[in-house]
């Protein structure tokens, strides 16, 4: 039996609007790199990865100048209007380039660039053999409280068996393509792959992550990611 092939695809086609800045939040600085920079760069340089999608807008004029030592296996692609469309034309470009539909696929969001090494591993590992394949997350800790107007409490939610969802999220070629496909045409916009496997009748599986795979939104986590990834570089020193 061939050895099972994993691959990267990184949707970044967004501006990033909660960020407030002038440009897309993807390319603003961390640590004195563009923040996606360690985000591609963590994914290069898994050794069980053939490939990384970088899909990007077609008026993107920063990607050009990121310098990154990807050689051939970092690629690029155009995106489209919401991050469901963009996962699918990656998907596309990724068939084109080589990838069967039995490959496996992790979409990674761009704005998470603390992503570790060994998360990648622990979900290569305990979801190859899966029929559906799954997700990186995080068991909820905080109580939960469901809002109505004005910031008015309604009542609070049990925390049993909630999780955050994460990136990377893994799933075959073949599947996740026509899942997403399937909720495009149904005229749907699915918020992460997930959901489209969950839609499409599949049921995907959870597997813990580390907190500090945070996702920069705001100003602030800025911040956080660079104390998260001076950190990192402390343990690996």
């Amino acid at each position: 039996m061939a050895a099972e092939r994993y691959w990267a695809l990184v949707p970044a086609a967004g501006v990033g609007a909660r960020m407030g800045g002038a440009i897309p939040k993807q390319y603003l600085d961390l640590a004195g790199r563009p923040l996606m920079a360690h985000t591609v760069e963590v994914l290069l340089a898994h050794p069980r990865l053939a490939g990384v999608m970088v899909v990007v807008s077609g008026a993107d004029t920063w990607w050009p100048t990121l310098k990154l030592s990807g050689g051939d296996a970092l690629m690029s692609t155009s995106g489209g209007a919401e991050r469901c469309h963009s996962v699918v034309n990656g998907l596309a470009a990724l068939a084109g380039a080589g990838a069967g539909a039995g490959d496996w696929v992790l979409v990674h969001d761009a704005a998470r660039p603390c992503l570790r090494e060994a998360d990648i591993t622990r979900l290569m590992d305990e979801l190859s053999g899966h029929a559906v394949g799954g997700l990186l997350g995080l068991p909820v800790r905080d109580t939960m409280k469901r809002a109505g107007a004005n910031g008015a409490v309604r009542k609070t939610v049990s925390r049993d068996g909630l999780w955050h969802a994460l990136t990377p999220q893994m799933f075959r070629l073949g599947p996740l393509r026509a899942a997403l496909e399937a909720a495009v045409a149904a005229g749907g916009v699915v918020t992460d792959e997930a959901e489209a496997m969950e839609r499409a009748g599949h049921t995907p599986r959870l597997v813990e992550g580390s907190p500090d795979n945070i996702k920069v939104t705001h100003p602030a986590d800025l911040r956080l990611a660079a104390l998260y990834l001076e950190g990192q570089q402390k343990d690996r020193s």
